[in-house]
């Protein structure tokens, strides 16, 4: 239920991590790393704030040079939310020209629950840079993402334990023209995720992501109307890989998806972390398996059961 790792690489570069004030580490050339730039979420009085360990970094590194950069933890993540660090990076635009990737809040559970990451709205990021090629973000409390227009980005992830309709809704009727892939955590309502697949509507229709080829819709505890959803959805027809994993989906979506428009166009569907039969899953393989379709069916679950009612789980939550 929780998320327990960082990073280890972005925009096809290896991480590596700013040093703390007085290291003898030697610096990597600017452009052959992802820069993780981080502070302590639980921060003792003598070590530096986010904005303190940015600061050295832009004085230390060629960020000219700079390709991608992933903001890690900042003080008090899970009360304060990321609109300063929103502000300084924009603020950075013109020392940071050849940034392509960006990612806001790498952290794990020991830092910071996913569902405690306090974020704020962060399309303006995407504004200032205007050759990003990948952008993410990880935490759905007080995010926001009203609809962009963006020409170049080619990859958009947001994790989270629980996204709002509003932030879905935004996100779908942004104009994406080159994104090619995109995947959104969904989440649970236990953690703020009160969208309906109506929110995907613009998405699922394709118009405004022409270029898609891969749709992750993950960690969904409404899997099951997600993939209802998705089995009539015209932007089905151009993807190469599906993914409706980490979520609840059980027997009654696997078979809407199956009763839906053809897969077997398909290069790869993900349905790991499920609550499908041993039945269902044999048949899903059967129909997509001959047509070249991989199907990834790992880690099948089991509901839980009390008071009569069965209850399934999302992969992370908290």
């Amino acid at each position: 239920m929780t998320l327990g790792f960082h990073l280890d690489g972005l925009h096809d570069l290896p991480l590596f991590e700013f040093p703390e004030p007085g290291s003898s580490v030697r610096l990597p050339e600017p452009e052959s790393v992802v820069w993780r730039v981080s502070a302590p979420t639980y921060r003792d009085a003598d070590e530096e704030e986010w904005t303190e360990t940015f600061d050295r970094f832009l004085e230390t590194v060629d960020t000219r040079r700079v390709r991608a950069l992933v903001v890690g933890g900042w003080e008090d993540a899970y009360d304060t939310d990321s609109s300063a660090i929103v502000t300084r990076l924009i603020a950075a635009n013109n020392r940071l020209t050849a940034l392509e990737g960006l990612f806001l809040g790498d952290m794990d559970s020991e830092d910071c629950e996913i569902s405690w990451i306090q974020q704020s709205d962060v399309t303006p990021l995407l504004a200032a840079y205007p050759g990003l090629r990948g952008f993410g973000v990880r935490g759905g409390s007080n995010l926001a993402f009203p609809p962009v227009k963006h020409t170049v980005l080619e990859t958009l992830l947001v994790e989270s334990g629980g996204l709002g309709a509003e932030v879905v809704r935004g996100i779908a009727g942004s104009e994406l023209p080159a994104l090619k892939d995109l995947e959104l955590w969904l989440g649970t309502d236990e953690y703020g995720a009160d969208s309906v697949p109506g929110d995907l509507a613009t998405l699922l229709a394709g118009t405004h992501v022409p270029a898609l080829r891969r749709l992750a819709l993950r960690n969904s505890s409404i899997q099951d109307e997600i993939a209802e959803a998705v089995a009539g959805a015209p932007v089905v027809a151009r993807l190469e890989h599906l993914d409706l994993s980490m979520g609840t989906l059980s027997d009654i979506g696997a078979v809407a998806l199956l009763g839906g428009q053809p897969l077997t166009h398909l290069a790869s569907l993900d349905l790991s972390h499920h609550y499908l039969s041993e039945e269902m899953l044999e048949r899903i393989v059967a129909e997509l398996g001959p047509q070249g379709v991989r199907v990834v069916a790992e880690d099948a679950q089991q509901p839980d059961e009390w008071d009569g009612e069965e209850h399934r789980y999302v992969a992370v939550g908290e």
